[in-house]
């Protein structure tokens, strides 16, 4: 007996020691990972968008996972490409730029502003070249701008136009017995449209075909005006899918030659004047913005960026109220920051979180000038929060208001009978079992809460009408939960300029009479530590199991249906997630 207990003493022992031995690796892993010396620009280096570049809004976007430790994408923030491009122009190290990158990660606004960056860089004479094999949409919207385009020669380009595709699920709830009670304001919040009906509205038709036609019409001409192809040759060409076939490309001015990758270099080293079996200087982005000194002032303009869904409470994937605030007031009690821009790329959640948010930001506005520039997306709660903004800047392709409200509560009595499941309730008031798993909403509690939204709708418009300089009728007419692009909401005096991050930090700039200033960013980037002792503690396996299988997107609309406090949440969000890809 005494033996058994021994090996099992042992084996407990050993089972410790290699436990122990992989938590100090990690730690150690995580301690190294952190420590990085500033890359070395050599003489002739070609500044490079590759592969593995990754371009975030925010500095707490730039979050790893522990669980891939060979994931090879290097986050880089947008305002640093931007600054990059710009040092690159008189750097005479820096040669040119080489855009190498088939499907490149970044949203629809920050490849449009890299693309007007390059354009300007190419004023420099230095040049700007494109090398694809199979690329994307994107990636050949912002390559396009290049001098020249280089293709391989069984590559293709997916020039395809836009599309929306609007997945239901009433059906499917109809057939497994779930019940949904949707309550919303706005006959195109088109949020919850997904579990209403098992087709697209007539009002979600129009908006979308509104919204999709304004940023292609964008997108496409400067793209036809970089390639000097016609409109309508251009049309052709997306119609028809040319972009498809290389040798299609070539014959209808896609790309200016077709070429190896190997050609693509010799012919770089050969505009160099570098032999052909001498290295090729390349520098990333990403290494290349480390190289960066930034401005030393004690005079500061914040960019404090809101990215991500509007969640109430704690917590770092988005912007959750309490952390925000946090921010905020940081920044509201920092006398060096004259100014703020509040980057806003957020399609919008938590009506309450939303509210908190605004409040916060009117009261800073009394201390400093507050500058609004919107990304991707600001929809719903994320353009909720822009109404405390002295003046708002959008970009062309921006998603912009969405300015309604909705409520969804699930349940399953369906389902629950055809299994043989029923439930009693005893109560001591009429409404007291408010929301029921199997029977729903008493409809007393249905009543209050369609209250509810009407009031937070009315609220919203209130602070739309304050900041717009607008009646209320003339918002409630472009409200109604529908969504615009930067370009229309500007006609529509939703926004007051069509214009950049770097727009908004001139003007912020010049509201607080500063020539002279050094940036800083809110949120700070979220430490290795902070992320594996919170996030990774807080999100269970089973959880990022979902979000792997069901995607981002389908996992957000998943979210809504099994989140506990979705039941008790007005929200203002936006269902849209728009890619050029």
């Amino acid at each position: 007996m005494k033996s058994f207990f021994k090996l099992v003493l042992a084996n407990l022992t050993a089972i410790f020691i290699v436990i122990a031995g992989f938590f100090v690796f990690f730690i150690a892993f995580l301690v190294l990972s952190s420590i990085s010396t500033t890359p070395e620009v050599k003489s002739d280096s070609i500044l490079t968008l590759d592969l593995n570049t990754k371009i975030i809004d925010s500095p707490a976007e730039d979050q790893e996972d522990f669980l891939s430790f060979g994931n090879e994408e290097k986050p880089v923030l947008l305002y640093d490409i931007l600054q990059a491009i710009k040092n690159a122009k008189t750097d005479n190290k820096i040669k040119g730029i080489s855009i190498e990158s088939d499907d490149i990660n970044a949203g629809i606004t920050q490849l449009a502003d890299i693309r007007n960056a390059l354009i300007d860089f190419k004023k420099s004479g230095k040049f700007v070249y494109a090398y694809g094999n199979g690329v994307s949409q994107g990636s050949y919207y912002l390559g396009s701008v290049a001098d020249k385009y280089y293709l391989h020669p069984m590559g293709g380009i997916m020039l395809k136009g836009m599309a929306a595709e609007v997945t239901f699920f009433k059906d499917f709830a109809d057939k497994y017995g779930i019940g949904i009670q949707v309550i919303r304001h706005g006959k195109f919040k088109a949020a919850v449209e997904p579990y209403l009906r098992n087709d697209i509205s007539p009002e979600n038709r129009e908006q979308l075909s509104v919204l999709l036609n304004d940023m292609w019409d964008h997108t496409s001409s400067q793209i036809s005006k970089s390639r000097k192809i016609s409109t309508e040759n251009f049309k052709t060409i997306t119609d028809s899918l040319y972009g498809v076939l290389p040798n299609l490309c070539l014959k209808n001015n896609l790309v200016d030659k077709l070429s190896q990758k190997s050609e693509y270099d010799y012919m770089i080293k050969s505009k160099l004047g570098i032999e052909k079996d001498k290295k090729l200087n390349k520098i990333s982005f990403a290494k290349y913005a480390e190289t960066i000194d930034p401005v030393s002032d004690s005079k500061r303009i914040a960019i404090l960026y809101a990215s991500g869904q509007i969640f109430d409470g704690k917590g770092y994937d988005g912007i959750y109220s309490e952390n925000f605030i946090k921010e905020i007031k940081k920044i509201q009690k920092d006398d060096d920051i004259k100014a703020v821009v509040l980057r806003i790329n957020s399609p919008g959640g938590s009506a309450n979180a939303s509210d908190c948010i605004l409040y916060e930001l009117q009261n800073l506005k009394h201390k400093k000038p507050l500058i609004v520039s919107f990304g991707d997306y600001a929809a719903s709660g994320g353009y909720y929060i822009a109404m405390g903004a002295d003046k708002i800047f959008s970009e062309p392709n921006t998603l912009t208001g969405s300015i309604g409200v909705f409520g969804m509560i699930p349940y399953f009595k369906e389902l629950a009978e055809k299994n043989g499941i029923r439930s009693d309730v005893v109560s001591t008031n009429t409404n007291a079992n408010m929301f029921s798993t199997i029977n729903g909403v008493t409809p007393g509690t249905l009543n209050i809460l369609t209250k509810n939204v009407e009031l937070t709708y009315q609220r919203f418009v209130h602070f739309v009408t304050e900041n717009r300089k607008k009646s209320f009728q003339e918002i409630d007419a472009i409200g109604g939960g529908r969504v615009w692009s930067g370009t229309r909401a500007k006609q529509l005096g939703l926004v007051d300029e069509v214009g950049s991050l770097q727009d908004a930090i001139n003007y912020a700039a010049k509201s607080a009479n500063l020539k002279q200033y050094g940036i800083s960013s809110y949120p700070a980037k979220i430490s290795k530590f902070e992320q594996f002792f919170s996030k990774e503690m807080e999100d269970d396996f089973s959880t990022k199991l979902i979000k792997n299988k069901l995607g981002k997107e389908n996992f957000r609309l998943f979210q809504q249906i099994t989140e506990p406090k979705a039941k008790t949440s007005v929200m203002m969000e936006m269902p849209y997630s728009i890619k050029l890809n």
